[in-house]
């Protein structure tokens, strides 16, 4: 379980985050909306132990964020809106390296399956010449690697085809749902929040997620 405590952040005098509080548990799909600067990024990388929080209590499957940083990373897989890839490796040479970073070993098989069960064949092929949506399908799949318990996406399907989208957030449920894995999901797009997660938490000012989400009858956390 991740339990999260009257999280705050500010950035000098301005305020971020305030009294973020939730839980996710084991297999659950969370969507985290709002507008741009509304501090959606800022939490995912408190999550991610990337950041700090000024306040607050953050711990994962019992294990406290502030006492056992490393080995709660070795828990957590993140994917940044930016691409983490090298174009100039193949997406077996990619797979290969980050599987030599990562937490855990992992055979050829094992990365070649996470790559298959996204529809990405393109073994062989150099990252630089795949899709944007295919590019988006080998960021998640390092991503996996260490068969993490918490899955943090921020934007993971932003300007890709429908059908990369399609094929992404299926994967995302089978793996919720066969592996158990607890998945906080960052997305404009609120037929895909909709869709893909069990309750949304919406942070900002702005009204226009909220009344959508409510609208839409999604159990909804608003902070």
């Amino acid at each position: 379980m991740l339990q999260v405590e009257s999280l705050r952040k500010s950035y000098g005098e301005r305020r971020i985050l305030q009294d973020i509080r939730f839980s996710l548990n084991p297999g659950e799909i969370f969507g985290l909306a709002g507008e741009n600067g509304a501090g959606k990024s800022t939490l995912l990388n408190i999550l991610a132990t990337l950041l700090t929080p000024d306040a607050g209590h953050v711990s994962l499957n019992g294990l406290d964020y502030a006492d056992h940083q490393k080995q709660v990373r070795s828990h957590i897989g993140f994917v940044p809106q930016e691409l983490a890839i090298w174009d100039e490796l193949s997406v077996e040479e990619n797979m290969r390296f980050f599987e030599k970073l990562s937490w855990k070993k992992q055979s050829r098989d094992v990365l070649r399956g996470l790559c298959q069960g996204m529809q990405l064949d393109k073994w062989k092929e150099k990252a630089g010449s795949l899709s944007g949506g295919q590019k988006r399908k080998l960021n998640l799949a390092i991503s996996l690697i260490h068969e993490p318990d918490l899955l943090l996406l921020d934007e993971p399907t932003v300007g890709i085809d429908m059908r990369s989208k399609k094929e992404i957030t299926a994967y995302l449920k089978e793996l919720a749902a066969s592996r158990k894995t607890m998945i906080l999901y960052t997305s404009h797009d609120m037929d895909e929040i909709r869709e893909l997660c069990s309750q949304v938490i919406c942070i900002g000012k702005d009204p226009f997620y909220r009344d959508m989400l409510k609208a839409a009858g999604k159990p909804i956390q608003v902070f």
